[in-house]
């Protein structure tokens, strides 16, 4: 099966137990005003021009009518760009560049396995976004073949997606990585677009059932600080005690923003080291596990 990925990370310690090999699947319902993946949340092929590695040296111009010069600067048409990459594979600044490719399962395996031997006994794959249930089918018989060879795997997810499909991925993953944005529906409807019913929802059942989790929590300012007393509060009153990471805001998804065009991108404010410290203080007092 034919699925569309962004890209793939090799020695990641950050998403999951032990060594771990990333997959970045493309396609998110979601739209979080804090993105910082925001090259994945469009299903589709894309292209990014990162402006500020450009030196106009204008070998784009050669092969796509989509880049002009002008006032001996070069200048990108989106509209109406084919996404064919021939302005990609010419530049030699990496200042353009596709965010997408088409790949199947099986021509997919080779690159996910080849770290199998650093990856012991905890170490494994995890296959995050965008969000991996966007593509529901996909995922499964990804997921399917991992376990089929051994594989630990870890899905890095919001749980935005129907329960039919999730019965169906279960089987096959040893940890689900479960992000909590919000609990107050409202404000999960302003911070993301969406309803938080079916997320909610399937947090409790995987609970129900003792699936393994690990809560991942965002934590931005003006955004959802105010949620977080109704977050600890949530995943306190679930049968099982579980991990928590707490994400502070970071604004690395902004140069992606740029490059994909977008002109009208929130300002977001920071917390200071001693806010932080006082969130994660509050989580401590009633959740066992928190990190960072």
């Amino acid at each position: 099966m034919e699925g569309t990925i962004v890209s793939i990370k090799h020695f990641e310690i950050h998403d999951g137990d032990g060594i771990r090999t990333t997959l970045f699947m493309k396609g998110c319902p979601l739209k979080c005003v804090w993105c910082h993946n925001p090259e994945s949340i469009s299903p589709t092929i894309e292209l990014g021009y990162l402006s500020d590695k450009c030196v106009n040296c204008f070998q784009c111009t050669k092969v796509c009518e989509n880049h002009k010069i002008e006032n001996n600067k070069h200048i990108f048409l989106r509209e109406g760009c084919s996404l064919k990459g021939n302005c990609v594979r010419v530049c030699n600044q990496e200042a353009l560049v596709l965010y997408g490719k088409k790949v199947d399962v099986d021509a997919l395996l080779p690159e996910l396995l080849m770290d199998q031997m650093f990856y012991g006994d905890s170490g494994g794959v995890t296959v995050s976004g965008g969000e991996p249930f966007f593509q529901p089918m996909f995922l499964v018989e990804l997921l399917q073949k991992l376990k089929a060879s051994n594989i630990n795997t870890a899905v890095d997810t919001t749980l935005y997606c129907g329960k039919e499909i999730l019965e169906k991925v279960i089987p096959y993953v040893d940890t689900f990585l479960v992000d909590i944005k919000a609990i107050n529906p409202l404000k999960h409807l302003k911070c993301t677009g969406v309803s938080n019913e079916l997320i909610l929802q399937n947090i409790k059942y995987l609970d129900e059932i003792g699936q393994r989790m690990e809560f991942r929590v965002p934590i931005i300012k003006g955004w959802n600080e105010d949620e977080m007393e109704s977050i600890i509060d949530f995943i306190s009153s679930l049968r099982h005690e579980y991990p928590i990471k707490l994400l502070p805001y970071h604004d690395y998804g902004n140069s992606k923003c740029y490059a994909l065009g977008e002109k009208n991108i929130r300002e977001i404010e920071k917390f200071s080291s001693e806010e932080i410290e006082k969130i994660v203080s509050a989580y401590k007092q009633k959740c066992k596990t928190v990190y960072m």
